[in-house]
């Protein structure tokens, strides 16, 4: 058996957009995500398609349709939206996929995001 490695080369983020805490935790249940993520002060919710993961296999390139992010500073396991309606929150801050989500809403912010070539 053979085991090989073969990392994602780029990600493509469609759509990244700065929202209130309330308002992606209302978002996220409301389109029944199953929980969201959390990495180096962020909290972010990613949308994505089925054939993205089909399009990483054949290009080696992940697109992902959507991903909302707030400042969230401190890490929690999970959020009561309302009374008796939790979300769990993932801490991702050890791996590399989210580290460079991250790092990209970070540029964002400081007015350093990549233009998208035409």
């Amino acid at each position: 058996m053979r085991v090989k490695v073969t990392p994602t080369r780029e990600i493509r983020i469609l759509g990244l957009d700065g929202r209130s805490v309330e308002n992606i935790f209302w978002c996220a249940l409301s389109y029944r995500a199953d929980r969201l993520f959390w990495a180096d002060g962020y909290l972010f919710c990613i949308e994505n398609n089925e054939d993205a993961m089909s399009y990483e296999m054949d290009e080696g390139v992940f697109p992902i349709s959507q991903v909302c992010y707030a400042k969230f500073p401190r890490y929690i396991k999970y959020h009561e939206v309302e009374k008796g309606i939790q979300i769990p929150i993932v801490n991702v801050s050890d791996m590399q996929l989210y580290r460079e989500m991250v790092q990209a809403i970070k540029d964002k912010e400081a007015g350093n995001a990549e233009s998208p070539q035409p």
